[in-house]
């Protein structure tokens, strides 16, 4: 019998958390609902699950601060869920680390649908293993990232946008074509989406917009990835 995939489900909204834990039960996950975010952090260090399934609105401390604290230590996908749609919001959960965002009130499919996307961006391999470029080195299979031989502890999302751009090197990539080819990111209606995770990329490879070694602007159109080779 094939393993459980295992969600942590952090929402104050237990009625929620009851109809979404049998609803994913039916699509054989295997779901821990906890109602407060301290209680959810104990329980992502204890038992560490394949997801992360994250509600804004949240007691004591929102989810915007959860976020903060598990990529901290973990970078484990994490799903976000919001009563608040504003595009200030996405912007803010995907900065902090988040790899998908969900509006309240949501078709529990879709949820399902959001889940197996994600999983899937974190799963699929690439028949060349590792990607280099100068100090970078991309695996597809490991899904990590390492420069200088240390690791950069990209997110799923981030990964998959530098491995997209490390693919196409010397190549303007527009912003469809990223969002074209990261499916499974909510990009809908939110074109900044793409701007935000090349800035989170940027910021982990510790390289300069102005003064780009890695990721160049094409003002107008998109990105392009031109090398790595600085020491």
């Amino acid at each position: 019998m094939p393993k459980s995939t295992s969600v942590l489900l952090i929402d104050d909204d237990e009625r929620l958390n009851r109809l979404v834990t049998t609803y994913l039960n039916r699509f054989g996950f295997s779901v821990r609902a906890v109602a407060h975010p301290q209680q959810g952090l104990r329980e992502l260090k204890n038992n560490a699950p394949e997801i992360v399934i994250l509600d804004v609105m949240l007691p004591d401390l929102d989810g915007f601060s959860v976020c903060r604290r598990i990529r901290e230590s973990s970078r484990v996908p994490i799903i976000m869920l919001t009563a608040r749609g504003e595009v200030a919001d996405r912007v803010l959960g995907l900065e902090l680390g988040a790899d998908d965002y969900l509006p309240k009130p949501f078709e529990p499919r879709e949820l399902v649908a959001r889940i197996q996307a994600v999983l899937r961006r974190g799963s699929t391999a690439d028949h060349e293993d590792v990607l280099k470029s100068g100090a970078l080195e991309v695996s597809r299979v490991k899904r990590s990232a390492r420069l200088k031989g240390n690791d950069i502890g990209l997110t799923t999302a981030e990964f998959e946008l530098l491995a997209l751009l490390v693919r196409n090197p010397g190549r303007v990539l527009t912003r469809e074509r990223i969002m074209d080819e990261t499916k499974g990111i909510d990009w809908e209606a939110y074109d900044r989406s793409v701007d935000v995770l090349v800035s989170r990329v940027r910021q982990k490879l510790g390289d300069d917009a102005k003064r780009p070694a890695f990721i160049r602007t094409v003002r107008g159109v998109g990105y392009m990835f031109i090398g790595g080779d600085r020491e």
